[in-house]
């Protein structure tokens, strides 16, 4: 069962929302009512609904039970109205439409129906819109920069590095670090935006290249099912970045570490060549500063690795940690810890 989304499927589902207020609103407006007259109707009771099941999370939530008084043809009619709104009170006169056929039958006037379909549309309008400009912006990115590519993988010496995450703000970017703290390679957040994706530069400091980047907002699918397992991803320049790698020829291999409770290692293999080793960490993934902050290194945080590698070229290296950096997820299809679970299991 889908328990939490966001990023393109929540925008999914409220282009889905907004088809369906928008299909009632043509129906309330121009169907359930087609045939019926209006008329004016008095308030007479509003009582609270006691088989309504009030949701707990939200404040005052209730359901409202109006009765309406009106006539037809000089005989008087009360009757449960099939809708409810703020400013209705007892005493208060609004107009409804009634079958002159069976004047029993009373509907609200066309008002909500109207504003569904306002609403509806409004918002169908705007995901399409918000959509249009992602694609846009996407073909835009390419075309003004090209096609990436990632350096060949190059071996140097072994050496430790470090991958951090800036924390604390919603404009956070992320870096590669030697032993000495020089930023190697980062990724830095040049546009912030709620819908769209967010505009990065990636920053090579070895080679002095900056290579700008659109970067999708993480998306989560929870399923909450032994079967199905929950999912991670984000898009790189409109790709799923998952795809990605695996069109770049990366392959992750992860595993439980022995360590800590909750940490994982990861071997990074580039067309079936290993070029990385890196596991999770605490926000001090250095040792001699974990050593300093003994009860917060003991914890992993997301975002923070601790990388062996002897690659020289972090580009594409950079973006596969990006991935679980960003994501939150596990294994190098999008899994969580459940996929590394059962990989673990079938390996033994």
């Amino acid at each position: 069962m889908l328990g939490s989304f966001k990023g393109p499927r929540l925008r999914i589902f409220a282009a889905v929302i907004a088809v369906i207020a928008l299909a009632a609103g043509i129906w309330v407006t121009f169907f359930r009512s087609a045939g019926y007259q209006k008329t004016t109707g008095t308030i007479v009771s509003i009582e609270t609904d006691p088989d309504y099941v009030p949701d707990p999370n939200v404040s005052g939530d209730t359901k409202r039970i109006v009765t309406i008084k009106y006539t037809v043809d000089g005989k008087d009619y009360e009757r449960v109205l099939d809708s409810d709104a703020p400013d209705y009170a007892v005493g208060k006169e609004i107009e409804v439409q009634v079958n002159p056929n069976d004047p029993g039958k009373v509907t609200s006037s066309p008002f909500f129906g109207v504003l569904l379909m306002v609403v509806g549309g409004a918002l169908l309008v705007f995901i399409i819109f918000i959509t249009v400009k992602q694609k846009s912006a996407v073909k835009n990115l390419k075309e003004t920069r090209g096609d990436v590519t990632y350096l060949p993988s190059e071996k140097g010496a072994q050496r430790e590095l470090y991958f951090l995450t800036d924390t604390g703000t919603p404009k956070y970017g992320h870096r590669i670090e030697d032993r000495n703290g020089n930023v190697l390679y980062e990724a830095k957040m040049t546009k912030f935006s709620p819908v769209t994706p967010y505009g990065f530069d990636f920053i090579d400091h070895v080679r002095g290249v900056t290579t700008p980047h659109l970067v999708g907002h993480e998306e989560e699918s929870d399923w909450n099912s032994l079967l199905i397992d929950n999912h991670y991803t984000f898009t790189l320049d409109g790709e799923d970045i998952w795809k990605h790698l695996k069109r770049c020829g990366v392959s992750v291999k992860t595993r439980f570490a022995d360590d800590k409770v909750l940490s994982t290692a990861y071997d990074v293999f580039r067309d079936g060549e290993p070029i990385a080793f890196f596991e999770t960490t605490s926000q001090y993934p250095r040792e001699d500063d974990a050593a300093q902050h003994k009860l917060a290194s003991k914890l992993v945080v997301r975002g923070f690795y601790r990388i062996q590698t002897a690659e020289k070229n972090l580009d594409l290296l950079f973006v596969t940690i990006l991935a679980f950096a960003r994501s939150g997820a596990l294994d190098d299809k999008g899994g969580s810890a459940k996929s590394v679970l059962f990989n673990e299991l079938k390996r033994k």
